[in-house]
């Protein structure tokens, strides 16, 4: 790439900056960047393999978590720390669709599954939202009863060690999840990260909890543990909207603004007429339509690609069409 093109790419990055300040930093903290052109891995069998380590090792981390946590349950009969566990053990659970959905993903396409099988990441999206939601319900359930038939606490200091081991956990999961994510272009992947940092607040709440009931105020617990469970369904619909989005071939305008800085760079382009992107699990496919000399179609059209894949590196198949006029050419490259 020359230099003409980094200097382009620098400022197209600009171009789409976050806010600054708390709101800011809550931005990126819960809501991270999907995509890192610098550092995304841009060979679809090393991304899949990539995202099943990744989610091998969390799911170690967090059963981990979660047993630690079970067993201060058993002690200490704290509703607000079985709520947290439980949404711990939900959230171990959803890897285990995603890692199929990413072995799936590696599968070549078939004359019945044309596009091959990325979809099943999107499949895997929506029996985690089933998995959470469940969660919440069986929290928010434990919550209420134990407010209608209060019982006393037990082992109050295993139950804030217990919070804190989730939270550290969680964290861990979620640095490693969404880092991985963004390098593959994962955004069920970078969700799940999101998910584990949500989960690990909602272990700090049980601290928070823990700390009112030794103050003297035992429905302290439940009510954390309602609290929760509101945030579960609150967080949910998030998901819920960013799932449905891929379902649609719903896509982030930031990468067609990428797609159309590097094509309008492209020698004897002289206008971009459409520009087409969609997910296929984490990798990216696309077409775009460009209005130029015929005689240069070809050259242009191989041009058009590399500049493409150099500013997203998560393409896999994107399709170049040119014409002139009346006149029109096709030109294409597939997976590298």
């Amino acid at each position: 790439m020359t230099d003409h093109d980094h200097q382009h790419a620098h400022e197209h990055e600009h171009e789409h900056e976050h806010p600054g300040g708390v709101k800011g930093f809550l931005y990126r903290l819960f809501v991270p960047h999907t995509h890192d052109a610098s550092d995304s891995i841009d060979d679809a069998l090393e991304a899949s393999s990539a995202g099943i380590r990744a989610l091998k090792i969390s799911l170690v981390i967090l059963l981990a978590t979660t047993v630690l946590q079970a067993v201060v349950v058993v002690f200490s009969g704290s509703v607000a720390l079985l709520a947290d566990t439980v949404h711990n053990f939900s959230d171990a659970l959803t890897a285990i669709p995603l890692w199929v959905a990413f072995v799936l993903g590696r599968r070549a396409a078939t004359r019945r599954y044309t596009y091959g099988f990325g979809r099943a990441e999107d499949l895997a999206g929506l029996f985690i939202v089933f998995v959470v939601l469940l969660s919440a319900v069986v929290a928010a359930w434990q919550s209420i009863d134990r407010i209608i038939h209060p019982r006393p606490l037990e082992n109050l200091g295993w139950v804030i060690v217990a919070g804190v081991i989730g939270f550290l956990g969680n964290e861990a999961v979620a640095i490693y999840r969404i880092r991985i994510g963004r390098r593959i272009g994962s955004a069920a992947l970078v969700a799940d990260g999101v998910h584990a940092r949500t989960d690990g607040f909602t272990s700090l709440a049980v601290v928070i909890g823990g700390i009112g009931v030794l103050a003297g105020f035992p429905l302290a617990d439940p009510i954390v543990g309602l609290i929760i469970s509101a945030a579960i369904f609150v967080l949910l619909i998030g998901t819920i909207r960013s799932i449905g989005r891929r379902l649609m071939d719903g896509v982030e305008p930031e990468l067609v603004d990428r797609v159309e800085h590097a094509l309008q760079h492209v020698p004897g382009v002289d206008r971009i007429e459409r520009v087409r992107l969609r997910w296929v699990g984490h990798r990216l496919e696309g077409d775009a339509v460009l209005v130029l000399d015929p005689a240069a179609a070809a050259s242009v059209s191989a041009e058009a690609v590399r500049r493409v894949r150099d500013h997203v590196h998560n393409v896999d198949d994107f399709v170049i069409a040119t014409r002139s006029g009346a006149l029109a050419t096709g030109g294409h490259e597939g997976p590298r």
